[in-house]
């Protein structure tokens, strides 16, 4: 009778290899059993670790449709859209003078405002405008005080108006000279030379912002100025040619007045908004409405 055997109670080479490879097994298996397999009989009651996705979401949706009216009336600081303001003017005072910064750039600045002053000119009262030095500021309109009238009419509920007030003060300033024409008793008879430095001291107003109605066939954000506005300009004159006449103060009345009056036949401006109306479309809309006030 042969005397192998695989079990023996001295132990040998095979008998400790599978008891090795066993133990091993054992382990692997109780590993896995541990962190993957769950064996209790309501396993999403007693799972340690359960996904947050749906939970989380259904909490920030209660906390939205719980916001009281009271929080959602604490007004906002403007500081961040003030900031945004300041470095869009930044880049409009850049692209004025092509990118280029000092004596070079203010050069191209003064060129550009002297062609487009003498393409508005009423030729038959000015002679050609020289500008001589521009003063394109450093600072921006600051806003403050955010609100929103809601808006009614005949019982129907308008667009939320949003209302902010502004305030602009800067080194913004013009240097000019130019004529004044007189044509009688012949054209150009004579000419009267006036220098002008006009510099803004301080521009005030209420903005509006109004979303478009739903029923908008061409939706547009319009913007408004108010108008009672306030507008403070500073004007150095001198008028003739021998006997000068220095700050004259009917001159600074009409320059402001003429200023004034400017600003408010453009105190609204139209946003086409992207995808739901062209800029055609809108000029086509606005003379439509010219056409009916002046029927009206």
């Amino acid at each position: 009778m042969s005397s192998n055997y695989v079990f023996s109670l001295q132990p040998t080479f095979t008998q400790g290899l599978i008891l090795g490879q066993l133990s091993v097994i054992f382990l692997l298996g109780a590993i896995l059993r541990y962190l993957f397999f769950d064996s209790s009989k309501n396993p999403f009651e007693t799972t340690t670790y359960h996904p947050q996705f749906d939970k989380n979401s259904i909490l920030r949706k209660q906390n939205v449709e719980t916001l009281s009216g009271a929080e959602l009336e604490v007004p906002e600081s403007l500081e961040w859209f003030n900031v945004l303001l300041r470095q869009i003017v930044d880049i409009y005072r850049l692209k004025l003078r092509d990118d280029i910064p000092g004596i070079e750039g203010d050069e191209i600045a003064r060129q550009r405002i002297e062609a487009f002053a003498n393409k508005i000119r009423p030729a038959g009262f000015l002679d050609q405008i020289k500008i001589h030095s521009v003063d394109l500021g450093v600072s921006a309109p600051s806003l403050f005080n955010g609100r929103i009238q809601p808006k009614e009419s005949d019982g129907l509920a308008l667009p939320e108006v949003t209302e902010f007030d502004a305030v602009y003060q800067d080194t913004l300033s013009i240097s000019l000279s130019t004529s004044y024409l007189f044509n009688y008793p012949t054209t150009s008879f004579a000419r009267m030379p006036i220098s002008l430095t006009i510099s803004l001291s301080q521009f005030k107003s209420s903005l509006s912002i109004t979303p478009p109605a739903p029923g908008d066939a061409t939706p547009v954000l319009t913007l408004n100025i108010s108008p009672n506005f306030v507008l403070d300009l500073s004007t150095t004159s001198l008028m003739g040619n021998r006997a000068k006449l220095a700050n004259v103060p009917k001159l600074h009345e009409l320059i402001q007045h003429q200023v004034r009056r400017v600003l408010a036949a453009r105190a609204t401006w139209k946003v086409v908004l992207p995808g739901l109306a062209t800029v055609a479309e809108v000029k086509q809309e606005l003379q439509q409405e010219i056409k009916q006030d002046q029927l009206s």
